[in-house]
């Protein structure tokens, strides 16, 4: 089935904590019941003090590497620090263009 998680843009993020929070993720979305897993993603970049522009290309090429990954019966990421509304709109516009889809991919504010 799928799995759930966020993505998360900050200057803290390598692979040991995101593998401790996909783990995490895992025990958390146990408790709802629902048959899906955990996962969690992200980058190192920070969007703080980013203008609009810089953010949206940021998000659009990590877009346009995590598009392959992710999808309503795969994974489905959310926001998590540093992912608010507006980068969730900019990495759906991407999922868009490049994969003419649109469906459920991403949960957040921004949509």
């Amino acid at each position: 089935g799928p799995y759930k998680g966020g993505l998360r843009f900050h200057p803290s993020v390598n692979i040991s904590i995101m593998k401790f929070l996909g783990f995490e993720q895992v025990f958390k979305n146990s408790l709802t019941g629902l048959p899906i897993g955990g996962a969690k993603g992200g980058s190192d970049f920070d969007p703080k003090g980013k203008s609009d522009r810089e953010v949206m290309a940021f998000c659009q090429s990590f877009m346009t590497e995590l598009y392959r990954h992710i999808g309503p019966d795969v994974d489905v990421p959310a926001g998590d620090i540093g992912v608010g509304g507006r980068e969730i709109g900019y990495l759906y516009g991407q999922y868009k263009r490049i994969t003419n889809h649109y469906e459920g991919v991403l949960t957040g504010k921004g949509l």
